[in-house]
């Protein structure tokens, strides 16, 4: 690294820039960086204060404390996701590549699906989301009883999947998990047949490790089973 050049003492020194003053904003961001390199065991008040340079108190005149923090961190990724305009002659695969987007965010960002787990998305991101999926639900024509439960069912299934994908993580030795499944398929194929038929025959799929083939076909599980309730036409706000 070259050492900067010291400044005539016949000249003013130069002062260092500014320190950017602290905000809700950039409290927030800073937070996710910190989310994403360290996870959300690793996101504190104190961490972050640390990561601001800045000592803890100073964050609570922006947050109340760590869940409103994490509220906002939810909303701030939330506009990351991709929710198609509904077109009702394409919604079964609108649905989907929502699904796909929801599950690309979701995978970015270190943890977020455990973040996602306790919140109701109530902030500006969030219910501009929600107004969205509920469009793109309805223009399939699904009665609205079905079209809300929908909106709950398919987030839950995006996390419940990104979870699951977590499961080796970064950390994890990938041969150590891919070992143990093997443990837990040859056991499950040792089962008495007659007494656990299917445990026995479905021993592969239940310990596969393929996460996109899981993924696409619980899409198409869903959607499938949505489609039997939509009408023709689509649905129209009252």
């Amino acid at each position: 690294m070259t050492e900067a050049i010291p400044t005539p003492p016949w000249q003013t020194p130069r002062k260092p820039p500014p320190r950017q003053p602290l905000s809700q904003e950039l409290i927030v961001r800073a937070a996710l960086r910190v989310l994403d390199a360290e996870g959300l065991d690793g996101l504190s008040m104190r961490r972050l204060a640390q990561e601001l340079e800045t000592g803890p108190a100073s964050l609570y005149a922006h947050v109340a404390n760590k869940d409103e923090l994490l509220d906002l961190v939810y909303d701030m990724v939330l506009s990351e996701v991709e929710i198609p305009e509904p077109d009702p002659d394409r919604w079964a695969e609108q649905v989907k590549e929502y699904l796909r987007s929801l599950r690309k965010v979701f995978r970015s960002h270190r943890d977020l699906a455990r973040v996602s787990l306790s919140r109701i998305p109530l902030g500006p991101n969030g219910v501009v989301g929600m107004e969205r999926t509920m469009a793109l639900l309805r223009a399939g024509g699904l009665p609205d009883d079905i079209a809300a439960y929908a909106g709950d069912l398919v987030t839950s299934f995006v996390t419940t999947e990104t979870l699951d994908d977590a499961f080796p993580t970064g950390d994890t030795d990938t041969g150590a998990v891919q070992a143990y499944v093997a443990q837990i398929r040859d056991y499950l194929t040792s089962l008495p047949p007659q007494r656990f038929p299917h445990l026995v025959q479905m021993a592969g799929p239940i310990t596969s490790l393929d996460s996109e083939r899981r993924f696409e076909l619980g899409m198409e599980i869903i959607v499938r089973g949505l489609s039997t309730y939509a009408r023709p036409g689509g649905a129209r706000p009252q």
